[in-house]
Parts: structure tokens; sequence; C-alpha cells
């Protein structure tokens, strides 16, 4: 019997090792944007981790590009609410190409976290062409913030 349970201790730990060390919960959240005289609308925002690194890409309904726009050619800010009272920012340069008329998605966004960080998304800025444009949640993330 030592030899089985010897065996299961094995395979127990094998599955823990291979279990991910940082999780987000959820990895998929959704909310409301107002841009403005731009529009409005739903957004997904969709997170992962890395150690102390999160990345969050970002598609929205709210903004629409009446020009095309090519890869990597938007400057994002995604501004969360850390923990209820602090903020944390994440940007980035990446975005798909985006065809006249297109949804604008954005992302990776990148920032930092630490274990037991819950945020939730406030505000969206963009640059693209020279414009500015800032987008404000009307409503809170659902399911919830995103816990690191």
């Amino acid at each position: 019997m030592r030899l089985g349970t010897a065996l299961l201790a094995a395979a127990a730990a094998g599955t823990l090792a291979a279990a991910p060390a940082n999780a987000v919960e959820p990895t998929t959240a959704t909310l409301a944007f107002d841009c403005g005289s731009i529009g409005s609308g739903q957004a997904t925002l969709t997170a992962a981790q890395d150690g102390t690194t999160a990345t969050i890409e970002l598609s929205t309904s709210a903004l629409t590009s009446p020009w095309p726009i090519d890869a990597n050619s938007v400057s994002s800010t995604l501004t969360l609410t850390k923990n209820g009272s602090d903020s944390a920012t994440f940007t980035g340069n990446a975005n798909p190409a985006v065809p006249a008329g297109g949804a604008v998605s954005t992302g990776p966004l990148t920032g930092e976290v630490a274990a037991g960080d819950s945020l939730e998304a406030t505000s969206l800025t963009i640059v693209v062409f020279g414009f500015t444009v800032t987008c404000n949640a009307t409503s809170p993330q659902d399911p919830g913030p995103f816990v690191f």
C-alpha cells in the first residue's frame, strides 16, 4: 500500500505543479462605455496573467472608425479601480487592423498586478490619427472585477 500511496501523492503533486501559479478570475467581463459624441456601447475585456504582469484585450461597439486603421497604430490606456480605492493603468500600442466602419479593438494592454488585486475598468483613452477619445464606463463589469 505504501507504493500506491506514494504514487498517488506523486500524481497529485504533478497535477498541482501543472496548474497555473497565477490565475485571473473571471477571464472575461463586459461593461458599457460612453465615448461622448463618438458613441456608446458594450465592451468586452479579456484578461490574462503571467506572474506580476497582466494583459487585457478590449473590443467595443462604442468606437467605430470612419477610416481604415492600420494594425498597431492605436495608443490605448485603460484605467481601472484597484482594490476599491487606488487606480491602475494598462497601456499599449497593439490593435488589429480595423476596416472603415469597423469596431475598434485594442490590446493586449499591459500592466502590473499583485496577488489578490481586484481591478474594475473605469475609462479607456485611445489616440488614433492624432485624435484623443476618452470613454467612461457607465456600468460595472459583469460578472465582476478581475481578481488576480
